[in-house]
């Protein structure tokens, strides 16, 4: 059976799966208001119910690909959500798009920790860092292509965009089924026991490494603290700049193409701010994370204050592109500090646990931060960065307590 470069697939699917994935979202909020007649609650509703099932498969999926296979669950994950977006564009009502977001969690969490730790298993632990900006970076060419595609599919057929993504995803599922290569990774031995039992095992032993390991906890710590911040700011950002300044008058568009090209300007900066960052070997060649992650969670502050409290448009802007930069920059260096602390046996169900306290967190601050931006969205943005603060503790101590622990070999 035909199996591909590892790394090559990995970037090709970073670009081809953030097409679909950006072609969808394009038109998918119009879609749930036009089409399905969904009321403000109602959106709010299909967000929660996905979160709230990240939060209950998001370990155990995890604990799966630990357990069996990491290509195994990275292709279940994918054919999972293409279904699930097909499902949403054939049949246009309020609980089919419920249980279809219900899918779409279980195909997230089957994905999270596997895919990057399967990358972490096929190229080491020390090259994957510069594996995951290439990731990002070529994921937002992809996305700025889906957006393209999307918007003109939709002013022709509205539901056109996410039956075709859905199914551009079902046929990714089946490629990586076909050519996704795993060699790095070696389940643990079958022992004479009933499958529940070796994921009860591999869990125990995720949450002893967890335990056991103060970086690793501290980042799980701090995911938590990332998703509280994330929730509110996500869904508030556009309203800020509809709501808040008057968009300037040398071009005549309309605020919706202005808010386009502030997100593909955050976009392309990011992709330079990372093309530094491997060029100069700031995360494979460094062995100095925590500063670097430190720096950024402060910046990353800094910014979110300013851009809530910014008295003007072109103020407004600059804050917003380093949020945009900053937050595209944590990821990649979280997961590569995360892997040198990790052992290969529990990687994935490591960093499920990861993308579950962020799950966690966003279900928890997006109400708070969203009941504050009832009475004014300054104060609400100028409140997630508050939120934001306690990673750098949680970061400093983390810094502190590295030396008393060894990375683990990939």
């Amino acid at each position: 059976m035909l199996r591909l470069n590892a790394y090559r697939l990995y970037l090709a699917l970073g670009a081809v799966a953030s097409f679909a994935f950006s072609m969808i979202f394009t038109i998918l909020a119009v879609y749930y208001v036009q089409t399905v007649g969904m009321n403000p609650l109602q959106l709010v509703l299909v967000g929660t119910v996905l979160e709230l099932t990240i939060v209950l498969a998001e370990v155990p999926t995890g604990i799966v690909a630990d357990a069996y296979s990491r290509r195994r669950s990275v292709v279940i994950g994918y054919a999972l959500i293409g279904v699930c977006y097909i499902a949403q564009g054939v049949v246009p009502r309020y609980l089919a798009s419920l249980g279809a977001e219900v899918v779409r969690g279980l195909g997230e969490t089957f994905i999270s920790g596997a895919l990057d730790a399967w990358i972490a298993d096929e190229v080491g632990a020390d090259r994957v860092g510069d594996a995951y900006l290439r990731y990002g970076q070529v994921s937002r060419i992809g996305s700025f292509a889906g957006i393209a595609v999307g918007t003109t599919l939709g002013a022709l057929q509205l539901n056109a965009p996410i039956v075709l993504g859905g199914g551009l995803l079902l046929a990714i599922s089946g490629l990586l089924a076909a050519a996704m290569p795993e060699t790095g990774f070696r389940p643990a031995p079958r022992m004479v026991q009933p499958p529940w039992r070796t994921m009860l095992d591999i869990a125990g032993d995720g949450f002893s490494v967890v335990r056991g390991r103060p970086v690793a906890l501290m980042l799980v710590l701090v995911g938590v603290v990332f998703g509280a911040f994330s929730e509110g700011f996500d869904r508030l950002w556009e309203a800020h700049f509809l709501t808040t300044f008057t968009f300037p008058t040398w071009l005549a568009l309309p605020p919706v193409v202005w808010i386009g090209l502030i997100n593909a300007g955050g976009m392309l900066l990011g992709l330079a701010a990372a093309e530094v960052l491997i060029r100069r070997g700031e995360i494979t060649g460094s062995r100095r994370l925590g500063p670097l992650l430190l720096a950024n969670s402060a910046g990353l502050i800094v910014a979110i204050l300013v851009f809530g409290l910014a008295p003007t448009f072109g103020v407004a802007v600059a804050a917003f592109w380093v949020v945009r930069v900053l937050r595209m920059l944590e990821h990649p260096i979280t997961a590569t500090w995360l892997n040198r602390h990790l052992p290969s046996r529990v990687r994935a169900t490591v960093l499920s646990l990861l993308g579950q306290a962020n799950a966690v967190g966003q279900v928890a601050g997006g109400p708070v931060v969203g009941a504050v931006g009832l009475r004014s969205l300054r104060s609400a943005l100028v409140f997630s960065g508050v939120i934001l603060t306690p990673s750098l503790l949680l970061y400093g101590r983390g810094l502190r307590l590295e030396n008393d622990e060894a990375p683990d070999a990939p």
